[in-house]
């Protein structure tokens, strides 16, 4: 009896053993929840291109963007890119269009990196101002493009000043303003069809008096210390964001059943550009400011792109070529407050004289319509300063070096061959007082023809406006 019950007993063991292992085999089989992820472009580019045909333009003088002057050329588009560049080119299709630009000059479109077009658009109203969402000191969450009005007649003003390109910005009332956009410009329906493909996002900062005046007296910030103390714990907050999510994906890959955690829309941006996805654009003004300002970057790993009005970059222009930080920079304001005083007229070319990255910017809707006589300006006063730019070395503080803090080099801001054909035709040469752009040409299609006034868009708002008792 014994024998049988140990037998029994034996039994029963393995069975519940079998058991047991078959239960912990079903738990590592338990079926993962879908994996989260974040989509990083829900607002795509809806983009399309102005119809194109073989454009041949004889005889003209060329500004490539990349410090070059080329006399006497020839520049054929074609399928809305640069095909060739050269005296000799080939004789282009039947249908293409041939332009005499004997006397003329060719350049590369303008690109304005600080433009709040469409944002403050015009009229100057109360109800267009939608830039700053003054509500709390960092608003990464909001996107400049959810409060762009496409319809703003100051886009078709900035194309008649040979403007191809611009990035519009959030204002500069926080600590950190929002996402930017890069458009192309051809104003249209809806900001997708306008947005620049594949160009990178940008995100606003500020810093100094700006933040100060609108918080310190809503509980802070109210000095530069707290200016800078928020970012930080911006950005904190922004890494513990990205290790959670880190976290998350490498649990998911080791087959365990993660939580996705919480979303948060301002971190969502400010660890795009601790990736690296989002690029930093920074209104600042003072030498001491941006040179805190690239402490911050290397403590939490990110890059700034671009100082903003910068008017003080010539006092760290080593600096700022050192850390590969491009200031955007006016010729000649200055003064209007007290970060603003120390200005000076040569600011442009001693950035540029030390090897730094140096842009021409507007943040007006009226200096965006002649960024080519800022440039003359800024040009002229460091050559009487003795820094000795050429014309064709000034022309990349409007074209290559925008494109470059933009991400979108690779596509525009230079006469290159396979680059878009974004292309200004001036009627003469364009640093003078006297030029105009008499043809402007995005992705080789005619945007602007200033000796066609009949095909000019016109928005409703320049239309003028009826008398009650006019109307019929």
């Amino acid at each position: 009896m014994k024998t049988l019950n140990k037998v029994l007993l034996t039994g029963f063991s393995l069975v519940a053993a079998a058991t047991l292992v078959g239960c912990g085999g079903d738990k590592a089989k338990t079926a993962q929840s879908p994996f989260v992820e974040i989509n990083k472009d829900p607002f795509p580019s809806t983009y399309k291109a102005l119809t194109s045909v073989p454009t041949l333009i004889k005889n003209v003088n060329v500004y490539d963007g990349l410090g070059n002057l080329i006399e006497n050329t020839s520049v054929l588009l074609e399928n809305g890119k640069i095909k060739a560049v050269g005296n000799k080119l080939p004789t282009p299709a039947d249908d293409a269009n041939v332009i005499d630009g004997k006397g003329k000059w060719l350049t590369p479109g303008i690109i304005d990196v600080h433009s709040h077009l469409g944002v403050y658009a015009t009229p100057d109203t109360g109800s267009h101002a939608d830039g700053n969402e003054m509500v709390k000191p960092v608003t990464a969450a909001v996107w400049a493009e959810h409060s762009l009005w496409p319809q703003d007649p100051g886009f078709r003003r900035a194309l008649a000043g040979g403007v191809t390109a611009m990035q519009i910005l959030p204002g500069s009332g926080n600590l950190i303003g929002g996402r930017g956009v890069t458009v192309k410009n051809l104003p249209n329906r809806v900001i997708q069809d306008m947005k620049f493909p594949d160009a990178p996002y940008g995100m606003k900062m500020a810093c100094g008096e700006n933040p100060k005046r609108v918080y310190g007296k809503k509980g802070g910030p109210m000095t530069r210390m707290g200016n800078v103390a928020g970012y930080r714990q911006a950005w904190a907050d922004a890494q513990n964001y990205q290790r959670s999510w880190d976290k998350y994906k490498k649990d998911y890959d080791a087959g365990k059943d993660a939580k996705a955690p919480k979303r948060d829309l301002n971190l969502d941006t400010l660890a795009g550009v601790l990736r690296g996805d989002i690029l930093v654009h920074m209104h600042c003004y003072r030498a001491d400011d941006m040179g805190s300002m690239m402490d911050v970057m290397k403590e939490f790993n990110y890059q700034i792109a671009s100082f903003q009005h910068a008017v003080e970059a010539y006092k760290i222009a080593d600096k700022l070529a050192e850390n590969n930080v491009c200031s955007a920079m006016w010729a000649d304001w200055w003064g209007f407050k007290m970060e603003a005083y120390d200005g000076i007229r040569e600011n442009i070319p001693m950035v540029a004289n030390a090897k730094a990255c140096a842009i021409v910017h507007s943040d007006s809707d009226q200096g965006i319509q002649r960024l080519n006589q800022e440039a003359a300006k800024a040009l002229s006063d460091g050559q009487r300063a003795g820094i000795n730019f050429s014309k064709a070395d000034a022309w990349t503080w409007l074209t290559a070096n925008p494109a470059k803090s933009l991400g979108i080099f690779d596509q525009t801001g230079s006469i290159e061959m396979g680059k878009n054909a974004d292309i200004v035709i001036w009627s003469a040469e364009p640093f003078s007082t006297y030029s105009q752009a008499e043809m402007v040409f995005i992705d080789g299609g005619v945007a602007f023809d200033r000796n066609k006034p009949e095909t000019w868009a016109v928005s409703d708002y320049e239309l003028g406006q009826v008398a009650e008792g006019d109307r019929k």
